[in-house]
């Protein structure tokens, strides 16, 4: 089962609200955070009625930062030695889009609570599972979301190497079945 709190179903700073599957902190007014929608990832951002990034679009390089700036790629790995990660300024979502090809960032807030590294790589990992698989729009039906993320939740929270990540990613999205999309 998914791991509940008091906001949700969590996976890092992927986490269920509302029905809807968001990364960064989307309860609080004022914040910086990407909604997944079935037509693509929408970045919300204060006295904006924010940007759609369509599935399409997106091509690869999809990883996580953290920090204040979107240039803060050195800030990639930094976790506590208990596993956690270590910076609490917000983190950015990078993707490689095409038409035109360009390197671009989305931004979001983090929660009050801390991120498990192991979570944070099993999310790049599952995202970047998806992207090499021609996948990521499955991202758009939320209870597939749900299934991937029940099976990706829990467990130790350690180092893990890229064949485990990918191990990972694969069963959960086997798990999660073909989705409704």
């Amino acid at each position: 089962m998914p791991r509940m709190e008091a906001h949700g179903t969590h996976l890092g700073p992927l986490e269920l609200v509302g029905g809807r599957w968001a990364v960064g902190d989307a309860t609080r007014p004022d914040t910086h955070w990407v909604e997944i929608r079935p037509d693509g990832l929408h970045q919300h951002e204060p006295d904006s009625e924010g940007r759609l990034v369509p599935w399409s679009r997106i091509m690869t390089g999809v990883w996580l930062t953290w920090g204040k700036h979107s240039g803060s790629t050195n800030s990639r790995g930094m976790y506590t030695f208990k596993g956690l990660v270590a910076e609490r300024d917000g983190g950015w979502l990078h993707m490689t889009l095409r038409h035109p090809y360009e390197s671009h960032q989305l931004r979001f807030d983090q929660h009050t609570r801390p991120y498990r590294a192991v979570d944070v790589l099993r999310l790049e990992s599952l995202l970047r599972q998806l992207v090499d698989e021609g996948k990521l729009h499955l991202l758009g039906d939320p209870e597939w979301v749900g299934r991937a993320v029940a099976c990706l939740t829990g467990g130790r929270n350690s180092w893990l190497t890229q064949r485990a990540l990918r191990r990972a990613a694969t069963e959960a999205i086997a798990t999660a079945g073909p989705g409704g999309l």
